[in-house]
């Protein structure tokens, strides 16, 4: 970005005085077909002009002094250029006329390509020697009496993030848009000083924009969020010429924001951090899917120099500069399940998210949020949470992939000890029986039976099942996101703790939904986030084999018909899942309530955090397939 910071640095250079360049070539003083030559008339001319010497300039040509010396020291500052560089070419010369050729290189500020042109003027041999014949067509060839020139630059309607089947992700909300007309400014310096001042832009860049553009249509330079403009709303009414209005744009507000992110405009602070030019209609990602793909979301702007007569009116373009209209990112979100998980958490009092993935291809299908006071904000994505016996359907893939029958008794004891550690059943499980099958501790999410198993596990398999599950495994999205990790205990009772979802497992929202969606599937694909451009990832891989995959859906079924997540039993197509508690992270004070699963092509996980150990994620998850339907 050091390109930007010096371009700021030339446009204050330009609103206060332009840089300017002469370069000549082929010189020559003497005499040409029996006349003195009109060469260094037209050298002297150009150099007086490239170096700011308008006067002098002027005193060259057979204009009146005044109205060319304005002509000629406005000419560049009424486009806001912030250099400009002239150089010499050939000259013609015969019976007392001369025309003299000359490319000028005008720097306008706007981040792009020089406005270069070829310009002429014809010089005409008086009594005092050559002078050049003065009409505006000297600066520009496309200038004549009464023509001004001027900048017209339009940013592209910033393109949409789209879902799965295409439509816009961003929704229309109010916006606040502060407007001048130049031509009706009393002052423009006052203007330009006092909107500067009320938003921290650069007073010479927010000049130079007022001055290059067209002086009778309405000029927009700032577009405000509401939360924004309600901090500005007095420092912008005291802006002279100034007039604020509220409009609708597709900016501020958006489903899926956690994707999404947010956009800044004209004065956000990611612009001046890296030293970019202000420019109205500027839009910036600041987070999310707004900030990795700002390129091609954002397009470039179209700029024209214009030609525009006294009142203000379009007469010639006299440079044209195509911009690019930005590209749609189309995602995998789609919009009704994304609906379901936002109304089901609008009802929610408790930190919470949902998250929703396609079990078939890993596309990720809704990620929602809620946040409470007092409370860690979760992250669906990037979140690291221990998940308890959520975790249990990794376990027991392994445990059945070992050789475990699902009618082996296991009891279920309100504390096991294991390794000389002690584990507690929390909540508190239900009352199976002395020695209930281990099928049916599995439905009452039976920890201690869990952790007594552990002993005919190593750290070895159940790493091996995590990682067939995806968990710490090198697959990315355009967006942070955690992979989860599994670390293998090395004594006893670390491994119990592993078994259990605890000690040496962290995940996701993202991960437990992958997770269920393995089950589902029988094969854990990489999560998706984007269609186009596509997001690449990892080959999906079986989570074990077909007879484990199968009992592991039976087991989840029954936990949803008869055990630990009945109150989600909805009719219509069956819902399967496991539902875990534990400390968010070790020592946390924050509960982490867990419920995963999977109904009619579509995976879940559903996570609130709490003070209180005997919540449950369960009643938000039957909202939230209540209300995708089914």
């Amino acid at each position: 970005m050091s390109g930007l910071r010096s371009r700021s640095r030339q446009l204050k250079l330009g609103a206060a005085g332009l840089a300017f360049v002469l370069i000549v070539v082929g010189i020559a003083t003497g005499v040409v077909s029996g006349e003195p030559s009109a060469e260094p008339a037209a050298q002297n001319f150009l150099l007086a002009w490239a170096q700011g010497q308008y006067q002098k300039a002027a005193a060259l040509t057979t204009g009146p002094a005044g109205p060319v010396t304005t002509a000629l020291r406005t000419a560049y500052q009424q486009l806001g250029a912030a250099a400009y560089y002239l150089s010499m070419g050939r000259i013609s010369q015969h019976s007392g006329e001369a025309v003299a050729y000359f490319h000028a290189s005008v720097d306008l500020g706007q981040d792009g390509a020089a406005w270069a042109y070829e310009g002429h003027f014809t010089l005409r041999k008086i009594s005092s020697g050559w002078r050049v014949v003065w009409s505006p067509a000297v600066i520009n060839p496309g200038l004549r009496q009464g023509l001004r020139m001027a900048v017209v630059t339009r940013m592209p309607n910033r393109a949409p993030l789209l879902d799965a089947a295409g439509g816009s992700l961003i929704r229309p909300s109010a916006a606040w848009i502060a407007q001048v007309r130049p031509g009706k400014l009393a002052s423009e310096a006052a203007t330009a000083q006092g909107f500067a001042a009320a938003t921290g832009l650069d007073e010479e860049q927010v000049l130079s924009v007022i001055r290059a553009a067209p002086q009778s249509e309405p000029l927009t330079l700032l577009t405000l969020d509401p939360a924004v403009f309600r901090k500005l709303r007095h420092k912008l009414g005291k802006v002279p010429g100034l007039a604020v209005r509220r409009v609708s744009r597709r900016l501020f507000s958006s489903m899926a924001s956690d994707v999404t992110g947010t956009v800044g405009t004209e004065i956000a602070p990611a612009l001046q951090d890296q030293g970019v030019s202000y420019r109205p209609g500027t839009t910036v990602g600041v987070s999310g899917l707004q900030q990795v793909y700002q390129r091609m979301l954002a397009g470039s702007a179209q700029t024209e120099v214009i030609a525009e007569n006294s009142a203000g009116h379009q007469v010639a373009v006299l440079k044209k500069w195509d911009g690019q209209p930005g590209t749609p990112v189309r995602t995998t979100i789609d919009g009704g399940v994304q609906a379901a998980a936002d109304r089901a958490l609008a009802a929610q009092s408790a930190a919470a998210t949902i998250i929703a993935v396609n079990p078939s291809n890993g596309r990720i299908l809704a990620v929602a949020d809620r946040n409470a006071a007092g409370v860690p904000k979760i992250d669906p994505l990037d979140g690291h949470y221990q998940p308890g016996n959520a975790f249990t359907i990794v376990s027991t893939a392994a445990l059945l992939s070992g050789g475990l029958p699902l009618d082996t008794p296991i009891p279920c004891r309100a504390t096991t000890s294991v390794g000389g550690r002690t584990f507690t059943n929390v909540p508190a499980a239900p009352r199976l029986g002395a020695q209930p099958p281990f099928s049916t501790d599995f439905e009452n999410s039976c920890g201690t039976a869990f952790t007594t198993l552990s002993q005919r596990l190593n750290g070895a398999k159940l790493a091996t099942s995590a990682a067939n599950f995806g968990l710490g495994l090198n697959w990315t999205l355009p967006l942070s996101a955690f992979t989860g990790s599994f670390r293998a205990a090395v004594s006893q009772a670390g491994l119990a703790a592993d078994t259990v979802g605890q000690q040496g497992v962290e995940v996701s929202p993202l991960d437990m939904a992958l997770v269920a969606a393995g089950v589902d599937a029988g094969t854990w694909h990489p999560p998706v986030l984007i269609t186009s451009p596509p997001d690449p990832g990892l080959s999906p891989r079986a989570v074990a084999g077909a007879q484990t995959v199968g009992s592991l859906r039976q087991l989840m079924r029954a936990v949803v018909a008869s055990g630990a997540a009945r109150s989600a039993n909805l009719p219509g197509t069956p819902v399967s899942g496991q539902v875990g508690t534990a400390q968010a992270t070790p020592g946390s004070k924050w509960w982490a309530h867990w419920f995963v699963g999977y109904r009619g092509g579509v995976a879940f996980a559903v996570l609130t955090l709490t003070r209180s150990s005997s919540d449950s994620a369960v009643p938000l998850g039957a909202s939230f397939l209540t209300g995708l339907g089914g």
